[in-house]
């Protein structure tokens, strides 16, 4: 019987990160990734405001960084929305629901830090395994399987993508395609056998074709606890949040 390995995730504003630090998560990242750039790295993480890291006795094994801002958005509404940057979980860690408990922590810490008001993530993902976060944690979230999204919820997606990613956002495809992008190592973009027959998997790929090539579906979900499903209100209850 294999051991158990003890996961644990650290929370660090972004700014606190030493040198050392910095390079081990891009090293982490390029272990699983094509295209990682000093310079794109840096970019993106010097526009975030966390960065949650995932640890297995002591090793770098996942991390996700992010940003939480307050919008005002076309209609005059004030909303907190959390951008969703560079996201890696080693293979070994997959199985574990420790970076889970330690993002939806993190996340509503620090929304309530920026006031009570509705709350929006925006998630780029050029991967099956990152889109399936949202299935399990969410009820309501943009694109998915069987569902068109709103006419208000579009508005809503493009406006938020458009203000981020400007032309690099394609709204029609619903993808942001970088300049210089970070593809998925072959191993990890291969779709196993029998995978696609789950029906978000498959959406996944229907919506995203040029996922290889490193496109991003933008995905959209609200940040309520009505909107959370059963996994996603268990896991808030572990993560005391």
């Amino acid at each position: 019987m294999s051991a158990v390995i003890s996961m644990a995730t650290r929370e660090t504003r972004r700014d606190d990160l030493s040198v050392t630090e910095r390079a081990e998560m891009r090293g982490l990242l390029d272990t699983y990734f094509e295209g990682v750039t000093e310079a794109q790295f840096a970019r993106d993480l010097d526009e975030k405001d966390w960065v949650l890291r995932v640890f297995a006795e002591g090793r770098l094994v996942g991390f996700s960084t992010l940003a939480i801002e307050v919008v005002i958005l076309s209609d005059g509404r004030e909303v907190n929305v959390v951008y969703s940057g560079d996201t890696i979980m080693a293979p070994e860690a997959w199985g574990s629901p420790v970076l889970a408990r330690g993002w939806i922590r993190l996340v509503r810490r620090a929304c309530a830090e920026r006031g009570e008001r509705p709350g929006y993530w925006l998630l780029l993902s050029s991967g099956f395994r990152t889109y399936r976060f949202l299935p399990v944690f969410w009820r309501d979230f943009w694109p998915r399987a069987g569902a068109a999204i709103s006419e208000a919820g579009r508005a809503l997606r493009d406006e938020l993508a458009g203000r981020r990613f400007g032309a690099a956002y394609d709204a029609a495809a619903g993808v942001v395609r970088f300049a210089v992008p970070q593809r998925l190592r072959e191993r990890l973009a291969e779709v196993p056998t029998g995978r696609d027959r789950d029906a978000q998997v498959a959406f996944f790929l229907t919506a995203n074709p040029g996922y290889s090539a490193g496109d991003e579906l933008v995905c959209l979900t609200e940040l309520s606890d009505d909107n959370l499903t059963a996994a996603g209100r268990r896991v808030v209850r572990e993560a005391g949040a």
